[in-house]
């Protein structure tokens, strides 16, 4: 890969390990608890079984909202580009092909509003801003790099079922001939 880009998941595979001992990252504060199932309005038992109606797409589930920031492409880059090392803005902004400064910065804010980054200013001219995970957002990067891994591991499998579907919908269609197996 060329440096100073990030294109596939499967860079994410060497950046698990150690965090920065020079990171300076803000105390993350308390939050009250908040209800994970938002399909009941938070009436779940806490010795239920896992309900996938955690994830409920209605506004204002504090679950769904969590997971559609931590998701989204831009927040798992800079995650994994954080994992073991401090970095700048115009050093993010480099490593990530195709961002742009806004999407960066809109990005780096919400991350550090959700406890997941810390930013640090330091008091120099010019101006010099760091950016590192903080504990919270160590942890989730273990779990992103769970889900790297299981994809890097399957990626043949997914590709014969991908193949198989497309050929099964063409023939239903009539776009293609069918072909025994």
């Amino acid at each position: 890969m060329e440096e100073g880009t990030m294109k596939s998941p499967g860079h994410l595979a060497g950046t698990m390990g150690g965090r920065p001992a020079a990171a300076a990252t803000a105390a993350v504060p308390a939050v009250p608890a908040v209800p994970t199932d938002c399909a009941d309005g938070g009436a779940a038992d806490a010795d239920c079984d896992y309900d996938a109606r955690q994830w409920d797409v209605r506004e204002g589930c504090e679950v769904r909202q969590i997971l559609d920031r931590v998701a989204d492409k831009w927040s798992l880059l800079v995650i994994a580009l954080l994992d073991r090392r401090v970095l700048r803005f115009t050093e993010l902004r480099r490593e990530i092909d195709g961002i742009s400064q806004r999407m960066l910065t809109v990005t780096l804010r919400q991350l550090e509003r959700d406890g997941l980054v810390s930013r640090t200013v330091h008091p120099v001219v010019p101006p010099r801003v760091d950016y590192a995970l903080t504990p919270l957002g160590a942890t989730l990067h273990d779990t992103i790099q769970a889900l790297v891994t299981w994809t890097e591991e399957h990626q043949s499998e997914i590709a014969v079922a991908r193949a198989a579907y497309d050929e099964r919908v063409a023939r239903e269609r009539g776009d293609a001939p069918h072909t025994p197996h």
